[in-house]
């Protein structure tokens, strides 16, 4: 979901995490929102989400980011919540090459439900362990040239690139919205002067619901 409100914030992008089970979604969530990992942390039941607000070209926007449970028995449950979200992060991990070949069946079920323009980010975790690689590099970065999706490779562990990747998807995120206002104003008449976007994170709302 993508909508403007006059309150405590002026957009909410809702950002769905997918991927197979074990590959550091839980994780990725709680060390953007909360700067925290867990090495114990137990397999996504249904569905989670945390939220965090930042500002991107000086309006405030929510992100709130939801952790849909990657086994089987529970696609039924969380393909309902692709529905409104406009980014998606599409996780597997760098020393699993099964969960790197199933990102391919996981990116056809999210075109399959979610909106033509949602904005999906190839993300490799687990980054941290290079001395247990299984997928290179360069294969991630060939399925996204083909998908046309970002790429990163990320470590919830040391948090490298985490926060990164969430700024590029919120910026992304911004620009296609930004876009599709300036379409319905030129549709209307008007044509603003364009204007740089940029991301700040700065502001952070540490806020967490689960079900």
């Amino acid at each position: 979901m993508a909508y403007r409100v006059d309150h405590e914030y002026d957009y909410l992008f809702k950002i769905v995490l997918i991927g197979d089970s074990g590959v550091g979604k839980s994780n990725i969530l709680t060390r953007f929102t909360r700067n925290e990992f867990s090495l114990e942390s137990k397999s996504t039941i249904g569905v989670e989400f945390a939220t965090r607000t930042l500002q991107v070209e000086g309006k405030i926007v929510k992100a709130q980011i939801w952790d849909t449970a990657g086994q089987e028995r529970y696609r039924a449950i969380t393909s309902a919540y692709y529905r409104g979200a406009v980014g998606a992060f599409l996780v597997y991990d760098i020393t699993k090459k099964q969960s790197f070949n199933n990102v391919t069946r996981w990116l056809h079920e999210l075109r399959d439900h979610a909106d033509s323009n949602i904005v999906i980010m190839l993300v490799g975790n687990k980054s941290d362990l290079q001395h247990l690689r299984g997928v290179p590099q360069s294969d991630g970065h060939l399925l996204a040239e083909r998908e046309e999706l970002v790429f990163l490779e990320t470590s919830a562990l040391d948090s490298t690139n985490v926060e990164n990747a969430f700024q590029r998807i919120l910026l992304d995120i911004y620009q296609v919205i930004s876009k599709k206002a300036l379409a319905a104003q030129q549709a209307a008449g008007f044509v603003p002067q364009g204007t740089n976007i940029s991301v700040a994170t700065n502001v952070e709302n540490k806020s967490c619901c689960s079900n």
